[in-house]
């Protein structure tokens, strides 16, 4: 080492940071934690039924939403035939409740 005293910059100091967050990310917790103690053997439980892969997770998803958009809308269309139904049954009443008055 030189005998002056350096000074790490800024722009040293993040590119170290840096670099210590990548090897961080990079060496797996298992490595970094292990231990001489012997694997305990794993009870294998039951597959879910449910979908394996991610893709067919994203199917599912998508599935799911698509009946939620489905019901959602189908709703509405309920909801908007019964608001315009009753319109229509207020507007007849209101007009004399579609019968037809003799004229004098």
């Amino acid at each position: 080492m030189s005998g002056k005293n350096e000074m790490i910059s800024r722009r040293e100091a993040f590119s170290l940071l840096g670099l210590a967050v990548a090897i961080g990310f990079a060496v797996p917790s298992t490595v970094l934690t292990a231990s001489d103690a012997e694997a305990q053997a794993q009870t294998t439980a039951p597959a879910p039924s449910g979908p394996q892969t991610g893709t067919e997770r994203r199917q599912a998803r998508r599935t799911h939403r698509t009946e939620r958009r489905q019901a959602r809308r189908t709703h509405r269309a309920e909801r908007r035939h019964e608001r315009r139904a009753g319109r229509h049954e207020r507007r007849e009443k209101r007009r004399g409740g579609g019968e037809t008055t003799p004229k004098q």
